[in-house]
């Protein structure tokens, strides 16, 4: 008797398709170099020049700030529905990513221009007005477009990870180095408002260059490629059919969309943390008596998060998910803010660079992710709603960025208005020293528990599985 065996073929998942060389990727994440030589340099040094420089008052600048940046989240989520319509030979987001950077460069010099010889009320007006147009216009179209990118040149989701961890690789150097060289740059090119006057130029010129080739490194994907199932001849019509939506009903979609709420929370906080963390040329100055000191932390905190980067797409393949990945990272993060608080108090700077490094390694997964975890954002609404909103959802990135950024830059300017803190003085009062030790240590600690408190509802990727999963039984 001859027994027959039935074996069952093991079903294998074909791997996703690839999109992007090596190149591409390389390319693409070089538009943060651009990003920063306006983000970073106004972060750390706008608030400095303004106070010690233009002799103006810390308090009324952050409430200029926080009113520009008000009328940005308008802007954002305006640009973010003009983005999603907008039909072009090149695409929807590379037009503009690239011409509106040219009112970045311009806006940003203004803003480092402000002239001297004007009365203190133009002052304000000038400086109001550069900044204003800088973030709400000019900066808002570029930086939404250049997110949104990471939607729209690849459906790979494994590939959107590492062209959001190349992308802060370089936004992180950028930041390193402009709080490296700045100080001493200044002083290279002549001092004073002609010494900051030269060097936003310097930034901007650079910025245009880099910013021109990270646009054309990367084309978008066909609208076809793009829909859910690019092979079927109703593909297309159902794609534009998806982008079709009101501006009222692209902003009750995305408040609906818990994941993009937390998202945005994230973001708001953690340009917080930046914002008061960027005030270190305060602390350096006036606690640790030399700003050049500044450099040193900026390589403690900017070299982990870069090779943190390095891992961080690794690290996901591993694990599966991004949600484990960012959780521990997190936990890490507060431990060493934590730190960073102890080693200050006892007045040992190699123990706030340790831990200051242990932090910064414990960010980098967040950093890397955060491009595709909006991406996935998306996804979900897309899968409840059959609606595409790519513009509007990555407006979370820009709309974080200047209002958690101009509220963290205004608070430190209410905060040192209020501490009785004198721009330029060779010596501040016992409540001025008290509130930089706050600043630049108490507020990071704060934002960054209260990230890892969000993270722990983050969990986007096992929520699209589930609603692929329930599609799948009902079609």
């Amino acid at each position: 008797m001859i027994e027959t065996t039935t074996t069952q073929a093991a079903t294998v998942t074909p791997p996703e398709k690839t999109y992007l060389k090596w190149y591409n990727k390389v390319g693409y994440g070089s538009g943060d170099i651009a990003g920063n030589v306006v983000y970073a340099f106004m972060s750390a040094f706008l608030m400095i020049y303004l106070t010690d420089e233009m002799g103006m008052n810390a308090g009324v600048i952050g409430t200029l700030m926080m009113v520009a940046q008000l009328f940005n989240g308008v802007t954002d989520l305006g640009f973010g529905t003009i983005l999603d319509r907008t039909k072009t030979r090149m695409g929807k987001a590379r037009p503009w990513m690239l011409w509106p950077y040219i009112g970045c460069a311009i806006t940003l010099v203004a803003t480092f221009a402000v002239p001297s010889s004007f009365d203190a009320i133009s002052k304000y007006v000038w400086f109001f007005l550069a900044y204003t147009l800088l973030n709400s216009v000019f900066f808002t179209a570029n930086n939404i477009a250049y997110s949104a990118l990471t939607a729209l040149v690849t459906r790979n989701n494994a590939e959107r990870v590492q062209m959001g961890s190349i992308r802060f690789m370089f936004a992180f150097t950028t930041s390193m180095l402009i709080q490296t060289f700045t100080v001493q740059g200044v002083s290279m090119l002549g001092g004073g408002t002609q010494g900051w006057r030269t060097i936003a130029i310097i930034y901007a010129i650079i910025g245009l260059a880099v910013n021109t080739l990270s646009v054309m490194s990367v084309k978008e994907l066909p609208p076809e490629e793009l829909a859910d199932r690019p092979d079927a001849p109703q593909a297309r019509e159902e794609l534009e059919q998806s982008e079709r939506y009101t501006f009222k009903e692209g902003a009750r979609l995305l408040l609906t969309n818990k994941y993009y709420l937390i998202i945005l929370a994230v973001f708001l906080l953690s340009q917080i943390f930046t914002a008061t963390l960027n005030m270190g040329i305060y602390f350096m100055t006036y606690i640790l008596g030399d700003a050049t000191k500044l450099g040193v932390f900026a390589w403690a905190i900017n070299i982990p998060l870069i090779i943190g980067l390095l891992f961080t797409p690794v690290l996901v393949k591993r694990f599966g998910q991004m949600y484990k990945v960012n959780m521990v990272g997190y936990a890490i993060a507060v431990v060493g803010r934590i730190g960073v608080v102890v080693g200050a108090y006892l007045g040992s700077i190699p123990l706030m660079l340790l831990f200051s490094a242990v932090a910064s390694f414990g960010m980098s997964p967040l950093q890397g992710t955060l491009n595709a975890l909006i991406a996935e954002a998306s996804e979900h609404t897309y899968l409840k709603s059959k609606k595409r909103l790519d513009g509007m959802m990555y407006s979370c990135t820009t709309l974080g960025v200047k209002i958690g950024g101009g509220l963290g830059t205004a608070l430190t300017g209410w905060l040192l208005a209020a501490s009785g803190y004198v721009g330029g003085a060779a010596v501040q009062s016992a409540s001025a020293i008290s509130m930089l030790h706050f600043m630049y240590l108490g507020i990071p600690a704060i934002a960054n528990l209260v990230i890892l408190f969000f993270l722990t509802r983050l969990d986007v990727e096992k929520a699209n599985r589930k609603l692929r999963a329930s599609l799948a039984v009902t079609s």
